[in-house]
């Protein structure tokens, strides 16, 4: 008997009608859908009217139910992974049970959806071509300040937060930033209370401070990109100068400009001046 197929399949984040026809069918016709907490995963299927089995697979027992479950698999049956809410896996359990389906040889189907990430990031409005996923940042208040070096990039960033450190997180991000960085702060997407504000950092504490219910939910922080990293100058004067031993001044810096970063005009004039 060939194996069953292993649906991961994303859900509303808050908003039940956010359920996709192709992620509802998956779930009607699977023999077991797994989540994290079966009341909540009941109610969406209730809204739905779909009558499935359900099984816990949390993040304290995924390795133990997540064995189970391949067995299920290698036996040829089909398995519909969910989260409590957005896609399985990130931020969520879920990939360890991926994982092992990989390397058993189980084909592994993305049925894609809501993620709150890119909700969040689709209504900030930060033209980048990239952007850096954090996640939930350390609980401890020393350790979230360590972890906020990394997040001096220039393009956004986008991490979790929980509502009782949310305040203390965008004050530690201003402290290490700086206040003039944008940020977005998207509280409760898709449910009845949603807000996104777009404020600079300096204004970002004020903001959750003016009305008690913004400290309240759930939230994605959206972190505008940062300014461009400087340069190492040396490092581009040094290319310039073994270019220029082989290259006319205006091709040297254009390669030079191409290789390390740095403005051409800047290192056009610098060519000049040494060619004196």
């Amino acid at each position: 008997m060939p194996p069953g197929i292993l649906y991961v399949v994303a859900t509303p984040i808050g908003n039940l009608a956010d359920a996709g026809p192709r992620a509802l069918e998956t779930l009607r016709q699977a023999d077991v859908v797994v989540c994290e907490d079966t009341r909540t995963t009941r109610t969406l299927l209730a809204r739905h009217g779909i009558e499935r089995a359900t099984r816990a697979l949390h993040a304290h027992n995924e390795r133990a139910a997540g064995a189970e479950l391949l067995a299920e698999l290698r036996a040829g049956r089909s398995v519909a992974l969910v989260s409590d809410a957005g896609t399985p896996g990130v931020s969520d359990p879920g990939a360890l049970l991926v994982q092992a389906a990989h390397r058993a040889g189980v084909r592994v189907v993305p049925v894609p959806g809501p993620s709150a990430a890119v909700a969040a990031y689709s209504a900030a409005g930060f033209a980048a071509d990239r952007f850096l996923f954090i996640g939930f940042l350390p609980p401890k208040a020393a350790a979230r300040r360590k972890a906020l070096e990394a997040l001096d990039v220039p393009w956004p960033v986008i991490l979790y937060e929980a509502p009782h450190r949310v305040l203390a997180c965008v004050q530690d991000l201003q402290a290490r930033l700086g206040g003039e960085r944008e940020i977005v702060i998207a509280r409760e997407l898709t449910k009845k209370f949603e807000e996104v504000a777009r404020l600079p950092l300096a204004e970002a504490a004020a903001w959750l401070q003016a009305d008690a219910h913004r400290q309240q939910g759930e939230f994605v922080l959206v972190l505008g990109p940062g300014s461009p990293p400087r340069r190492d100058e040396e490092a581009a004067q040094r290319v310039l100068d073994m270019l220029l031993e082989a290259l006319p001044a205006s091709e040297a810096a254009k390669l030079a400009a191409r290789i390390t970063g740095a403005p051409r005009n800047l290192l056009y004039k610098r060519a000049l001046q040494r060619g004196k």
